[in-house]
């Protein structure tokens, strides 16, 4: 089982779990109880997803039959869109825990829309949201070092995880770099580059000397950096594989082949970029 990451507020979060980005609601209970049959203690949802009922259906099933929910790291975010105020974030909170019908261990903001000027603000809230015990670690995704920056200076406090599109072609060295010195787990969404790297000659010739698929070295790869990540994937078998990570290392040569992969392609929105 890939390694649990201690997070700067004392808590604690699995490096490897799975996302829920674009799994169709009527999948979705089928879905996180096949991640969590499989092993996965980390489910990553989104206010976005449009899925938080199921996944709290499928997370109270699953208790029921027998896992811890201590075990579990929850993790929603809040979208800010149409509007991005204080107000409407707690409002978005108050319906995802209702949605949920537990705890949200972990809850970020989606994106900060930075030309709106209000993420400060909203951190605030999620702030307020902790310290009422309501949320166990508070977070961030998309957000640049200038974002983080802000909200280390402005609040006095440091989000636990910044949820970013990192793979391959887009490491973010400079960012994790950014997340190391200041105590923030990186944790990668998209982590495969939405499938494209998956046919990439460099990975698959590394694949095949490990005889793992090409999904497992990159998610080994990811692992190696320190880091978490959340894949996706709708089919139990591949949830499956891509959790069976940890009968091989890759070596320094092959870290050194799949860093040179790097383009800075995005696949998908640049943080400054989502208004």
């Amino acid at each position: 089982m890939p390694a649990t990451l201690q997070l700067l507020d004392g808590a604690s979060m699995p490096a490897l779990g799975f996302g829920l980005y674009k799994v169709p609601v009527a999948d979705t209970e089928r879905v996180v109880a096949a991640g969590l049959d499989a092993g996965y203690r980390m489910v990553d949802g989104a206010e976005f997803y449009g899925n938080d009922r199921e996944l709290g259906n499928a997370i109270r099933t699953a208790v029921d039959q027998g896992i811890p929910r201590a075990e579990l790291t929850v993790a929603s975010k809040f979208w800010g869109d149409p509007e991005q105020t204080p107000e409407a974030a707690r409002a978005a909170f108050d319906a995802t825990e209702a949605a949920l019908g537990s705890p949200v261990d972990l809850y970020m903001i989606h994106w900060p829309r930075p030309a709106r000027e209000r993420y400060v603000d909203i951190w605030r809230t999620l702030i307020d949201l902790r310290d009422e015990g309501r949320i166990r670690s508070i977070g961030v995704a998309n957000f640049t070092k200038e974002h983080l920056r802000r909200l280390i200076e402005e609040t006095g406090v440091t989000p636990t995880v910044n949820q970013v599109e990192s793979h391959p072609w887009l490491p973010q060295h400079e960012l994790r770099a950014y997340h190391r010195e200041h105590g923030i787990i990186t944790q990668a969404w998209s982590p495969l580059g939405r499938g494209r790297l998956l046919d990439d000659p460099t990975i698959r010739e590394i694949a095949h000397t490990h005889q793992v698929t090409t999904a497992q070295a990159i998610i080994r790869w990811h692992l190696q950096l320190g880091g978490a990540l959340v894949p996706k994937s709708t089919h139990p078998h591949r949830l499956k594989e891509n959790l069976d990570v940890d009968g091989f290392t890759l070596t320094a040569d092959e870290m050194s082949q799949m860093q040179a992969l790097e383009t800075g392609e995005r696949t998908g929105t640049h943080p400054d970029e989502r208004q």
